[in-house]
């Protein structure tokens, strides 16, 4: 596992990892430099125009993802947490997944929401403060970004458990679930609790842990002793250790997860070795706790820069279609950044619709009151 090698740390409080005869072997696809790789139990047979097509994902993500920061930065959006480094975990995984497949996400996976084809605008008017959550999830099999740490993972158990119970898997078209993470949910009680629910239960989930290596300030190393995919089996699950920055790794290793909980065969736990290369959120300072060193470490394993080398080595793709792409992408910005800058504020009532089937009569007052309260502000009657 020579690829996961951490730049070396100045700090006596890392532990070193106990040996261990049952260590899952890393998979990788795509060497940092751009070289495939063979692997006995993951491989990807894709058309030109699939492979190609991951190229694009992957680009289009990262230049969407960066004018999130750039209009956090503008005063357009209160917050962005950037995916920046994290592009192939979220393409690769996201590209796996079928379309009777539902995803629990964190708050970070714009990446997922790309692959799926969920109109983008959801995470900015979130993130601006003009989305207040009435988006038919249902419908999208996305559920809505989750702020509290580890708190999908609970909705994503009870939900796969409900996907059992309506027998929907035992066969390759079943359902599956997929419930995103990061490696500081995991040491998170609701995770621990998901995990005993999802194995007791048998239920069709894939834990997708994006280990970026920090959860906020604190390493891995201040985080846990065995990394999240040796844990996994405490609970009776497979745990898959994958290069996060080789979307073909990636796609591999989340398809098979994926197919066997449709199939009926439970729940699975992909750790996806990963870096953050921005801070935890546009609120985050980490300088205070990384130096440009480990990023220089991190920036020699870029995602996309592999990706584009071993398509042009392979002759899938040349440098007209990588210009193609970089064109698509600045539209594909310039057109939601229009589209950002267009929002309105939302009327007070919709904190109160698409939150009950049948809503209560206490709630029914609430939005009432509430209506009426913003209608007098408006026409001043309040004012004493």
């Amino acid at each position: 596992m020579g690829d996961t090698q951490r730049p070396a740390k100045k700090t006596a409080k890392s532990r070193p990892k106990p040996a261990s005869t049952n260590e899952p072997q890393f998979v990788q696809l795509l060497s940092p430099e751009g070289r495939r790789v063979k692997h006995p139990d993951y491989d990807l047979d894709l058309t030109q125009d699939e492979y190609r097509g991951l190229y694009r994902d992957l680009v289009i993500t990262r230049e969407l993802d960066a004018q999130g920061t750039a209009l956090q930065r503008q005063g357009q959006l209160g917050l962005w947490p950037s995916l920046l480094g994290q592009e192939a975990a979220q393409v690769g995984s996201g590209r796996a997944l079928r379309a009777q497949d539902t995803v629990f996400p964190a708050y970070r996976e714009l990446g997922v929401q790309w692959c799926r084809g969920i109109d983008l605008i959801s995470a900015f008017a979130l993130f601006r403060g003009t989305d207040l959550g009435g988006r038919d999830t249902v419908a999208d099999r996305f559920n809505m970004y989750a702020i509290v740490i580890a708190s999908q993972t609970l909705h994503a158990a009870g939900y796969a458990m409900g996907v059992a119970m309506d027998g929907a898997v035992g066969t390759e078209d079943g359902e599956a679930v997929i419930v995103y993470h990061g490696d500081g949910a995991t040491s998170e009680g609701d995770f621990n609790e998901a995990l005993v629910w999802a194995g007791v239960f048998n239920s069709p989930l894939v834990f997708f842990c994006q280990n970026n290596q920090y959860a906020i300030s604190e390493s891995n190393a201040r985080q846990f002793v065995l990394p999240p995919h040796r844990r996994a089996e405490g609970f009776g699950v497979p745990g898959i250790f994958v290069d996060g920055n080789d979307v073909l790794a990636t796609y591999a290793v989340t398809r098979a997860a994926l197919d066997r909980a449709r199939r009926g065969e439970g729940p699975s736990l992909v750790e996806a070795y990963t870096y953050r290369m921005q801070p935890h959120t546009t609120s985050d300072d980490a300088t205070r706790y990384r130096d440009e060193a480990e990023l220089d470490f991190w920036r020699a394993k870029d995602p996309i820069v592999r990706y584009r080398k071993w398509l042009a080595a392979e002759g899938l793709a040349d440098e007209a279609y990588f210009a193609q792409i970089d064109t698509e992408a600045g539209e594909q910005v310039r057109a939601l950044r229009a589209r950002v800058m267009a929002l309105t504020d939302p009327e007070v009532s919709e904190m109160f619709d698409n939150v009950y089937a049948e809503m209560p009569a206490s709630i029914a007052a609430q939005r009432a009151d509430a209506v009426d309260f913003a209608a007098s502000l408006e026409d001043g009657s309040d004012l004493r």
